[in-house]
């Protein structure tokens, strides 16, 4: 739990190198830059340093050393956590907590970090579904909405940080009730890939962006 002294711009690569890592996306340096929102000669400043600093090895891809993969935990988790808190305990709108807690994150002590798991009795993924390290969740069999069935209906389980990045598609699921445990029935694909689903009584459209992103889990639901 205790918390590495490194800097705010190491914190956020290193989390952005475990997102990726999490996603299944190959961890090449354009990769982080297109995470981050920053431009390439600024990553390889980083990972140039981050390597320096003992945080990542460099190869075909970037891979977080023992001690990098200790701070993007610690990083990770106390994210998590910051928005499980925003959400649950100050009601702060589901779709704003990610923005929030990227400044929650790099102001939380130790202290604070094991009061929030006291306050929230020990919770074991963030309000979109994804893992806190160190929490002991063990995620059910999954796979995304675009590798549903016809008819099929599946409880959403989680919401890949990737979307997260995006404010816009946070509003549109929040809008739309598209949130863990919702039940997701599959009503049609089309042509391109896209899907339509009905959620709480209504058909939705969602892209194939969003489609290979979202995640249900694969035991089927009675009606």
């Amino acid at each position: 739990m205790t918390d590495p002294g490194y800097s705010v711009r190491c914190r956020e690569y290193a989390e952005a190198i475990w997102e990726l890592e999490e996603a299944g996306i190959p961890v090449l340096q354009a990769r982080i830059a297109g995470w981050l929102g920053v431009s390439p000669a600024s990553v390889s400043e980083m990972v140039r340093r981050m390597t320096a600093e003992g945080l990542v090895n460099v190869s075909d891809e970037v891979r977080l050393t023992e001690e990098g993969r200790h701070l993007a935990a610690v990083v990770v988790r106390r994210h998590r956590l910051a928005e499980r808190f925003l959400s649950e305990v100050l009601k702060l709108p589901w779709a704003k907590v990610h923005q929030e807690a990227e400044v929650w994150e790099t102001m939380i002590s130790d202290d604070g970090e094991k009061a929030m798991w006291e306050a929230m009795d020990d919770p074991m993924t963030c309000p979109h579904g994804n893992p806190i390290p160190g929490a002991g969740y063990q995620p059910p069999r999954m796979k995304p909405l675009a590798e549903m069935e016809r008819g099929e209906t599946l409880a959403l389980e989680r919401i890949s940080e990737e979307l997260e990045l995006d404010a816009d598609m946070m509003r549109f699921l929040d809008e739309n009730d598209i949130r863990p445990d919702s039940r997701i029935r599959l009503v049609q694909k089309d042509p391109y890939g896209g899907i339509t689903v009905e959620v709480e009584n209504r058909q939705v459209g969602i892209s194939v962006f969003a489609s290979e992103r979202l995640f249900v889990a694969m035991d089927e639901l009675t009606a």
